[in-house]
């Protein structure tokens, strides 16, 4: 398959660099700023699987038609990079690799629901501007369809991503989306605070606040009839046991997860947003449990005001400390 990654960041760069040495007939769709840097450097990779300079093939817009178009840009990106290449991507496979349950129903507007694989990506990387990737942990890459459609190509693409990552097709893709949610939910917290996933959560006290979070939202969706999928490695029963116990000692559990998650520093895509100047996607994790929860006649409070919270530092820039954002939730 000729294959375009469209975003080269954190997980659109690993897709691209691994896949780069497989193979396989693959471009990146990069932003103006990283195309020298990648033509002329190379894309460094470092993390789990070593330290290599990978020789990618990069542009800033298609020239050639694809048969399989990687979505990996930020979700409010998504219409922008699929207006600009869709000379070269209207009649491919297209994959979304965002976090939320969202980018499928945006890619909708441009592509029969039957040409949308569902992509759920479990391991963890790190960009680095403007071409520096470290890979923080494995995980597998999981395909589906939410609209419950049959992809033509979806074994195909399967067979293409299975050279660099363990794949797998999930039947009901909806419902793990819905528990992909919970694992991205506490990335806000340390947006807020601006500082490493486990530098917030060696803070008991702030992952009270994250447990807190979770049960919010693990009502909503409760409440709201979906029923959500076990993941590889992350099966529902793992996280309703950790809900049901009382909450200073779900947040002691939760604080050793969370801080043995990687060797390196991990830093959330909420925080790298930030961090870059970009809006982040809380709005399609924590909002996504505010609109759940709205649809259904609900309330999501403390999920309401953490959007409120990281919307805030986008806008001024300005982190909250520890003492602020706990007198803020309280």
């Amino acid at each position: 398959m000729r294959v375009a990654v469209l975003g080269c960041g954190a997980i659109g760069g690993l897709i691209l660099g691994y896949l780069s040495r497989k193979d396989v007939d693959i471009t990146g769709i990069v932003k103006r700023y990283q195309r020298e840097s990648f033509s002329l450097e190379g894309l460094r990779i470092e993390g789990v699987r070593g330290s290599q300079v990978y020789e990618v093939r990069v542009d800033t817009r298609l020239k050639e038609k694809v048969d399989l178009a990687i979505v990996a840009t930020k979700i409010d990106d998504i219409e922008d990079v699929v207006v600009e290449n869709n000379e070269f991507i209207k009649d491919a496979t297209v994959l979304t690799t965002q976090n939320g349950v969202r980018a499928d129903y945006i890619l909708e507007k441009y592509f029969p629901p039957r040409r949308i694989i569902t992509g759920i990506v479990m391991f963890g990387a790190t960009f680095q501007p403007p071409n520096r990737i470290v890979h923080n942990f494995e995980g597998d890459f999981i395909l589906g369809n939410i609209f419950g459609e049959e992809v033509k190509d979806l074994e195909k693409v399967r067979e293409v991503l299975n050279k660099a990552f363990r794949t797998r097709v999930l039947e009901n893709i909806q419902g793990a989306k819905y528990l992909k949610v919970f694992v991205n939910l506490n990335n806000c917290i340390p947006a807020i605070l601006g500082v490493s996933m486990q530098e917030a959560f060696g803070d008991l006290d702030i992952s009270e606040l994250a447990i807190r979070l979770n049960k919010e939202a693990y009502y909503v969706v409760e409440k709201s009839r979906i029923e959500l999928q076990d993941l590889p490695g992350y099966p529902e029963e793992r996280l309703r046991k950790l809900l049901s116990m009382e909450t200073k000692q779900a947040a002691s559990i939760f604080s050793q997860i969370m801080t043995s998650l990687s060797k390196e520093p991990l830093y959330g895509s909420i925080l790298q947003s930030i961090k870059r100047g970009k809006k982040s996607e809380v709005d399609y994790i924590n909002g996504e449990i505010v609109r759940l929860a709205s649809h259904n006649n609900m309330e999501a409070s403390l999920n309401r005001k953490i959007v409120s919270l990281v919307n805030r530092v986008e806008a001024s820039g300005k982190f909250l400390t520890r003492d602020e954002l706990l007198k803020e939730v309280a």
